[in-house]
């Protein structure tokens, strides 16, 4: 670590202490902390006291909000110290710590392209569109990245681990997770955090305060918060074991598997400075003063790679971790007239970075006539003796600099609404509207471009004086072409580089949210058994989304690798909904209610179509609760994959047909005919809390989630791998030369199915130390959560394919067996400690592939955490990751094991 690293961590750490770094008061931490403590219940009652005197009742798992009302459908909270616990920098990476999702975008797994550094969230792994996510209960712009939502003004979030659709609409499939905000904030709260690796570098830093007022006594209320952070990220993949230039690759021919993952896996047919590649100098490269000497090669594995050696590799050159930047802001204001109560809020985010992607290369396809004026004459004349006019040549523009991915995305989104109720608060309602617009501006800076480049290596000499000219300037003396040297590194005339290659790359996308709902609940009769409770309501929402700024070249297709397009794309849908809870026996024995919900959605562009849910459950006695559901769940395609304009993503794919390893160009893209897809979820499943062992709480359910027409964009390797398994129209998305692959399309498709089944377990304890002593102050809390899923399966009609057990990064639907974690916290008024195992199953890399080293063994982490608590003063510090555990060897970025190893974090907070 470099000394100003030190320093700068150090300064930041003591300011952070003096300065302070907000928390809720001590009464909020027992408040969420009491939350929590009902995570094993199937639905959380928020009852603490509003501005009116009025309980505000937030039930995620149904529209039903009758106090008392066990929705059918398994809900988890995480709140109090549950929130702060690994000092994760967002919400969404909180969540990730949690078994039942998955981290398939993150800063980590996501380091270029268009979701560069987001963070939002995948439940259950079926992907991020299949993850509802609400703010206060409502749809909200910043869902698509939960970095957009200030963490300090968060009371706690609740996560239905189950099918929603009827009651939330489209994008519940795997369930929802609803953010809840601390609209009661009384008093400033101003913090400040830091945090860097054992290694020196994932530097990060941030502040951010809150502040909370009620006003004209009690009747209104006003809160405002803002977050600002900036996370350096990690450039340098070489840093960790296991991640540098790692690649898979063809095993000799003989070996006993075809293919294996190996570290220091270089380019055979190119160098920084110029490697030949054929004729009489094959295995010469360039010195900086145009001289040659021999290449030291490594093993070669194949035509294009090796082991050793003294190459480059496109994965030494991509960050491990993206960096960012991102402000933050939220604030809401509500009024009290009567029984209703008047809201507004609005929340605005920024987030930007810029930083190295990889240089530009071209691999064993330049051809350099002996002609070249910037050959040195010792080397033509070697030429000459063999006969030889031209040879071909490998280069990496290192020396040119690197392609530099840049991006500025800015969130707004406002909303006004009214809760009430009359009838002497039999009737509750609510209504909203809400407009949102994210503006994601983006580009590529430093890239070829393919006829410029192509000129300005055409070198001759000129007929006046010899010097060095473009071709084209034989026929064209006007021509801007400026002659590239290409032999030896830090050669080439600047003016020549910012010829063949452009920083214009550019485009806006904006994506626009309109959301508007009504809403109506109460109790219209009672039964035998008690009150029958019903919700009904309406919505409506409209999306869009436009490109502005395309520069012309990207337009013209004129860069090599990477060009920008336009898109343009809108629907929207109106839905209708209704939910009702029927109590069938009230006893001390039992309590049994059946809930049943509906919604119609029609959408402009795919029509209309029905969700629904059944659902039981039964409180045996007041602390055994078993419960079941049924649903029939929706979610039609989203904007970027209806509309979405080409992408381009290079990798390493493994061929089965060849058994050959290729780096080849993956092209994405929408779909404007997907249809939408149709999920069918069960959940059967009960928590029970003993009465003689008091203060524990025990949960399992069992889920089975099939969802038919599923739409996915599935890897290039997923593509190659089946239509060696006979998909015959997957195979005319492969395009080959000679036989070898180059190019794969993976737009967006409805697969067949999608099936996956499994069980998650909870189990929390809270002791009084009293209990033991009444001189012993302070609390133990206990908290575990597992989830293991036996099988998860694509089937296209074709070929069926088992995903779980497959771990490795290139696998789209990969999943390990289990995942868990479990906590032990001991805490009193002062202090608060914490310990925390994570553990990730291990498997294979990719079952289907014949890899030498296939193996993935499991993972477990363990994070250590303190806060201590003096006055108004909190002071906190963590370390995730204590052991140091490598990663598996990964080629690109991994999603279920950590990639940045050991990690210190401190934070400080106060408030007033």
């Amino acid at each position: 670590m470099k000394t100003w690293d030190l320093r700068r961590l150090l300064m930041l750490t003591t300011a952070a202490g003096a300065v302070a770094f907000a928390s809720t008061a001590a009464n909020a931490q027992v408040s969420a902390e009491a939350a929590v403590e009902e995570a094993t219940l199937p639905a959380v009652e928020d009852q603490a006291e509003s501005g009116e005197g009025e309980p505000d009742i937030v039930i995620t798992g149904s529209r039903i909000d009758r106090a008392g009302f066990d929705a059918p459908t398994p809900t988890t909270v995480i709140g109090g110290d549950d929130l702060l616990r690994g000092d994760r920098p967002s919400i969404a990476q909180v969540l990730n710590d949690l078994p039942q999702f998955r981290a398939s975008t993150t800063p980590v797994t996501n380091f270029s392209g268009t979701a560069s550094g987001s963070s939002p969230a995948d439940l259950r792994g079926l992907g991020t569109s299949r993850t509802l996510t609400l703010l206060n209960g409502r749809r909200f712009t910043g869902a698509g990245d939960l970095n957009t939502v200030p963490q300090g003004l968060i009371s706690r979030v609740e996560v239905v681990t189950g099918g929603a659709s009827a009651a939330w609409g489209s994008g519940a499939v795997g369930g929802v997770v609803n953010i809840l905000l601390d609209d009661k904030l009384a008093g400033l709260t101003i913090g400040a955090q830091t945090g860097i690796s054992s290694r020196g570098d994932a530097y990060r830093y941030g502040f951010d305060g809150a502040f909370g007022t009620s006003f004209a006594g009690g009747a209104g209320h006003f809160m405002i918060g803002a977050q600002y952070f900036n996370d350096e990220g990690v450039l340098d993949r070489d840093t960790r074991p296991n991640l540098g230039s790692t690649t898979l690759y063809t095993n000799p021919a003989g070996s006993a598997h075809a293919f294996v993952i190996a570290r220091d896996v270089n380019y055979s047919n190119a160098s920084v400075g110029g490697l030949i590649t054929t004729g009489v100098l094959a295995g010469q490269t360039f010195n900086q003063d145009g001289t040659l000497r021999p290449f030291q090669y490594g093993s070669p594995r194949g035509t294009q790679v090796m082991v050793g050696g003294e190459g480059t590799s496109l994965r030494d050159e991509t960050a491990l971790s993206a960096p960012h930047e991102r402000l933050n802001g939220y604030a809401r204001a509500s009024f009290t007239v009567g029984d209703a109560k008047f809201w507004v809020d609005g929340s605005y985010s920024r987030m930007s970075a810029e930083y190295p992607f990889y240089a530009e290369s071209n691999r064993d396809n330049i051809t350099v006539s002996r002609d070249n004026p910037f050959l040195p004459t010792a080397i033509r004349n070697r030429l000459l003796l063999a006969g030889q006019t031209s040879f071909r040549m490998g280069r990496v523009f290192e020396d040119y600099g690197y392609r530099t991915f840049g991006y500025t995305r800015e969130t707004v989104d406002v909303a006004v609404g009214v809760d009430g109720s009359f009838a002497d608060g039999k009737w509750r309602y609510s209504a909203y509207y809400g407009h949102g617009q994210l503006s994601d501006d983006r580009g590529y800076l430093n890239q070829k471009l393919t006829a410029n480049f192509n000129r300005a290596i055409d070198v001759v000499a000129s007929p006046a004086g010899g010097a060095p000219i473009c071709r084209v300037a034989l026929t064209d003396p006007t021509t801007a072409c400026r002659p590239l040297n290409l032999f030896g590194e830090g050669n080439a005339d600047p003016a020549a580089v910012a010829y063949a290659f452009s920083s214009a790359a550019h485009v806006r996308n904006t994506t626009k949210l309109d959301t508007a709902a009504v809403s109506l609940r109460g109790d219209p009769f009672s039964l035998w058994a008690g009150p029958v409770s019903i919700a009904v309501g309406a919505e409506a929402r409209w999306e869009s989304i436009g490109s502005r700024g395309l520069d012309p070249l990207s337009a013209a297709q004129a860069f090599t690798t990477f060009n920008f397009s336009s898109i343009e794309g809108a629907f929207n849908v109106k839905e209708g909904f209704g939910e009702i809870a029927v109590p069938l026996l009230d006893q001390d024995f039992s309590k049994l209610e059946f809930s049943a919900a509906g919604r119609y959605s029609h959408y402009s562009n795919t029509g209309s179509v029905g969700s629904w849910k059944l659902g039981l459950t039964d409180r045996i006695y007041g602390n055994l609760l078993l419960r079941a559901s049924r649903s029939r769940d929706i979610r039609s395609g989203s904007l970027s994959e209806l509309f979405n304009t080409r992408s381009t993503t290079q990798s390493n794919i493994a061929d089965p047909t060849t058994q050959t390893t290729y780096q080849i160009v993956t092209y994405g893209g929408g779909n404007p005919a997907l249809d939408p897809e149709i999920g069918e979820t069960t959940t059967i499943g009960g928590s029970y809390s003993p009465p003689f062992i008091p203060g524990l709480n025990l949960s399992v359910d069992y889920f089975d989630i099939r969802i038919k027409g599923a739409i996915a964009t599935l890897s290039g390797q997923d593509i190659v791998t089946r239509c060696a398994n006979g998909n015959t129209a997957l195979c005319g998305q492969i395009v080959r030369a000679n036989g070898v692959i180059t190019t794969v399309f993976a737009t967006f498709v409805n697969l067949a199915e999608y099936k996956t089944h499994g069980i998650d377990f909870e189990a929390s304890y809270l002791l009084p130390l009293s209990s033991l002593s009444a001189s012993v102050p302070g609390s133990l809390r206990f908290r575990g959560l597992a989830t293991y899923v036996p099988s998860l399966t694509t089937d296209d009609g074709v070929s069926k394919i088992e995903y779980v057990g497959d771990v490795g990064e290139a696998v789209p639907f990969g999943t390990p067996k289990w995942r868990a974690t479990a906590s032990l916290t001991y805490q009193d008024e002062v202090l608060s400690v914490d310990a925390r195992a994570r553990y990730v199953g291990g498997g294979t890399w990719n079952h289907l592939l014949d890899i030498e080293n296939n193996a993935i063994s499991a993972r477990t982490y363990i994070d250590l955490g303190a806060r201590v608590r003096i006055a108004n003063l909190t002071l906190s510090a963590n370390v995730n990751n204590l052991f140091d555990i490598d990663p598996p060897l990964t080629t690109t970025g991994q999603i279920h094991y950590d990639q940045i190893g050991r990690y210190f974090s401190m934070a400080a907070k106060i408030s007033f």
